[in-house]
């Protein structure tokens, strides 16, 4: 045959002469049985090779000469020659070498397992394999080889060689079986002495290594490992992913076929794994890195089926789903479940889907959820401003407008931000999708202005729900400010106050016409006269102002009762700056100081108890009585300079006409503060602009 005429031209090469069979037929019973059952006679020359360690030997072309180990051969001869029954002889003959064999650590493991223990009696090659001692099957063959390929053994037939050949590939058969049913529970013994034959036929190889090419049986280096082992988990695990899509569970209640597919088999791998960590580590030896090895098979296979499944278009549901795998589940279920984390290095396996792919699938959810939200917005704000038609009521809750569009609007806007964050790992992109709601917010705008045009019972009560609405909006904006550049917070800030302002300026416009008849007595000869009663009307004014918006929320009737403690303070100055009353000595100008100061007083008491924050207003008016009460130019120039610093806002047809109340002043002391103003007016915008605010003529002088 083609095995043997191999082995002959190899054997010949080297000048040696092969021997046939001389007996033959012709060999006595007991002869023949010891040939058939692999029982042979161990001359004295001959040292038994150690089966699972081995000494590299750097003569390659030296005769095959493996490492021993210490056997009693005598007692070896001695039971191979005596009469007894060849079976008995064989048996003795194996307790005798397993005695003197030395285990590796790993086989040692083995025996508080629950492989069995061996046999009272020896098992053949056929009957391990019935028994699933692969282990022990392997050691068969190896003698078999070492028999047939041993040192000086020219004696082998082609037959021997034949049926070695036939049962390596039937053990090798049963091999590739049982890794392949690593997965059942049952075969968990036979998985273990298949990993130890492994273990067994690296070694042999091996120790065939050290052996010239020429001299090894033609079969060596079986690599098992590499070429069986190795393989076969990757067919185990392509199977087992593939046969997951058609088990049912709890992804048969999603709503696409894709969804229940990739939730099937992303659950399988969880499952797969636990399998691995629970229960075939303690299998494996530790070198084979087996929760690693799993790990990053499932890895590139679950990696394998996305890229198929994404590699042509899919539906927006399909593709968040995947995302959420991708970038939720897989990472935290799997990779980062308590059982696998502490066995899995998932740093090491690599992103799940390629870049290009990801990014695809990226862009087209981001682009989904940016028309989506645009979709929510327009919707909202359509359906608000379409129930402003006369007679609606807005919702109160507690006696306070509630303001329902932002606390549905932004709820919204918020989550889909959290999930869109969660799917794209970027707070930017993300919180870039509030950017939408600037658009919606300028088209609000437009339709307050629309409104206020109108002649509507209900405009007030609208207009008082909006400012919770936009106050509510504003209070938002400015707590994620961080996620925003300046220019974009600066933008979106300004267009929340247009929109407070069109509602302020409608109630404030109403309320001033309200208080104009107290207006008209300030700095007027009755203010004069009976200083205590006019301001006294206006502070009553405003208290009675207060109750009318009780209905609004505490903090927007703060914020518009605080505008009109700055409107009220400038036309108080602005009726004062309008010179109806001249005070034409120092004994009038130090009683219309001390009056300003009382009024001061009782105005800015009134609004700090409404809840206006504008402490700063309380200042004003003092300092101008400063200016009335003076009379010395110099000290006027000094306490002139002192208000332009504090306030820069204030002009010099401000000061000018002040001045002017103190009709004893001259046309020269005028001058010469005047050219103090510019000289110490202070080149810094301020904060509180008031002055800018108190319209004054233009020609004073």
């Amino acid at each position: 045959m083609a095995l043997r005429r191999v082995m002959e031209e190899k054997d010949l090469g080297k000048g040696e002469e092969i021997q046939g069979d001389e007996h033959g037929a012709e060999e006595n019973p007991e002869a023949q049985y010891e040939k058939q059952n692999h029982k042979f006679k161990i001359p004295k020359n001959i040292k038994m090779k150690n089966l699972i360690t081995s000494k590299r030997n750097s003569k390659s072309e030296a005769v095959f000469r493996p490492e021993v180990v210490d056997v009693d051969f005598e007692a070896i001869e001695c039971i191979a020659d005596s009469p007894e029954d060849p079976e008995e002889k064989s048996q003795k003959s194996k307790i005798k070498i397993a005695n003197k064999i030395k285990l590796p650590d790993f086989m040692k493991r083995q025996k508080n397992s629950k492989y069995p223990e061996a046999p009272s009696v020896s098992l053949d090659f056929n009957g391990n394999l019935e028994q699933n001692r692969l282990a022990d099957a392997q050691q068969l063959l190896v003698k078999a080889e070492e028999r047939l390929f041993g040192s000086n053994n020219l004696g082998r037939t082609e037959d021997e060689e034949d049926k070695l050949l036939r049962d390596s590939e039937i053990f090798r058969e049963r091999l590739k079986f049982a890794i392949l049913d690593s997965f059942n529970e049952e075969n968990q013994e036979t998985l273990k002495s298949a990993l130890i034959s492994i273990l067994q036929e690296e070694a042999q190889d091996r120790r065939w290594a050290e052996v010239s090419e020429n001299q090894r049986p033609i079969w060596r280096p079986t690599e098992c490992r590499q070429k069986i082992h190795d393989p076969l988990l990757k067919t185990l695990v392509e199977t087992r992913l593939k046969n997951a899509d058609g088990q049912e569970n709890k992804a048969d209640k999603l709503s696409t076929s894709l969804k229940r597919e990739v939730c099937r088999t992303g659950k399988q791998v969880q499952k797969d794994l636990l399998i691995v960590v629970r229960n075939l580590k303690e299998c494996y030896p530790a070198d084979f890195d087996i929760c690693r090895t799993y790990a990053q098979l499932y890895h590139q296979t679950f990696s394998a089926r996305l890229q198929e499944l994404t590699r042509s278009s899919i539906e927006f549901e399909d593709c968040a789903y995947i995302l959420s795998w991708i970038k939720i589940y897989y990472p935290k279920d799997v990779l980062k479940h308590k059982e696998l984390e502490q066995h899995i290095n998932s740093s090491l396996l690599g992103p799940l889907l390629p870049e290009e792919h990801l990014k695809r699938l990226e862009d087209q959810y981001f682009s989904c959820k940016e028309n989506e939200v645009r979709n929510w917005l327009s919707n909202a704000f359509d359906k608000e401003v379409d129930k402003w038609s006369d007679g609606f009521e807005p919702e109160l809750i507690e006696g306070c407008y509630f303001g329902n569009l932002a606390v549905d609007v932004l709820p919204l806007i918020e989550g889909t931000v959290k999930e869109v964050n969660a799917l794209l790992e970027c707070e930017s992109k993300s919180w870039s999708l509030l950017c939408l709601l600037d658009s919606s917010l300028l088209s609000y705008g437009t339709s307050l202005k629309e409104l206020v045009k109108r002649k509507q019972e209900n405009i007030p009560k609208i207009l008082r729900d909006s400012l919770v609405n936009i106050y509510v909006f504003k209070n938002y904006v400015q707590k994620v400010e961080h996620f925003f550049l300046e220019d974009t917070i600066t933008t979106r800030m300004s267009i929340l106050m247009d929109l407070r302002n069109i509602c302020h300026t409608y109630f404030l416009s109403r309320i001033h016409k309200e208080l104009k008849p107290v207006y008209r007595k300030l700095w007027t000869q009755t203010w004069f006269a009976g200083n205590s009663e006019v301001v006294e009307e206006l502070v009553k004014a405003i208290e009675k102002i207060s109750n009318d918006f009780k209905d609004l929320k505490p903090a927007c009737r703060e914020e518009l009762l605080a505008e009109l403690h700055v409107e009220v303070m400038v036309e108080y100055v602005r009726r004062m700056m309008k010179r109806k009353l001249k005070l034409k000595d120092k004994e009038k100008q130090e009683a219309a100081a001390e009056f300003m100061s009382q009024d001061s007083n009782e105005i800015c008491s009134v609004f700090i108890k409404l809840g206006s924050k504008e402490d700063w207003l309380s200042k004003i008016l003092p300092k101008l009585s400063e200016i009335l009460k003076l009379q010395d130019p110099g000290s006027l120039q000094i306490e002139i300079a002192t208000l332009a610093r504090d306030y820069p806002d204030i002009s010099e047809q401000h000061v000018l006409a002040l001045l002017n109340l103190k009709a004893n002043i001259s046309s020269s002391d005028l001058r010469r503060i005047k050219g103090c103003l510019t000289d110490n007016r202070s080149p810094q915008e301020s904060s509180t602009a008031f002055f800018s605010k108190v319209l004054v003529k233009r020609k004073i002088i």
